[in-house]
């Protein structure tokens, strides 16, 4: 751990996403946007400063600016976990940038892999009401069941969207 570093102690649990550093000056920064900075580094495949590949969850070790850290709580499992700082933040992102996080709103999610049932799952902690749009029939129960999903429409079923369009 670098000497400059005042936010983490050795021994924490802590967690990288997909930006390890940016300018940290240019308006993108300034306004909390530094996926947008042009010198941001990503944790995978991108060229850390002396040269050196980065590899993300595959690396041994990484070095990363600690504005990109986040302390992961002792009681908190890391195989649960681990799915938020990749999946969750590509969701919980957009949907409060987009100001999707307001109880009583309609959002539909598009599929339901890695990325959908964590907005899901986000969304409806929020209070939303959510429908799953799937070509799978089979994710149905997982959608409404499993992650609490109040609708769900199978896209290529014409009976189903027509139904849908009266949202």
């Amino acid at each position: 751990m670098g000497s400059n570093v005042q936010n983490f102690t050795v021994g924490h649990k802590v967690g990288v996403s997909g930006i390890i550093a940016s300018c940290g000056s240019c308006d993108n920064c300034s306004n909390d946007l530094e996926n947008y900075c042009p010198k941001m580094m990503a944790s995978y495949g991108a060229t850390y400063y002396d040269g050196t590949k980065t590899y993300g969850g595959f690396s041994d070790f990484m070095v990363v600016d600690e504005h990109f850290v986040v302390r992961i709580l002792d009681n908190m499992p890391l195989d649960a976990t681990a799915p938020l700082l990749c999946a969750g933040i590509s969701v919980y992102s957009p949907l409060k940038y987009f100001e999707l996080d307001k109880p009583g709103l309609h959002v539909g999610v598009v599929g339901l892999g890695g990325l959908g049932h964590m907005a899901v799952k986000f969304a409806k902690a929020f209070g939303v009401k959510v429908t799953v749009i799937s070509t799978s029939p089979n994710k149905k129960d997982e959608a409404l069941e499993c992650f609490g999903a109040d609708a769900f429409l199978v896209s290529h079923d014409p009976e189903q969207l027509q139904v849908a369009s009266s949202f």
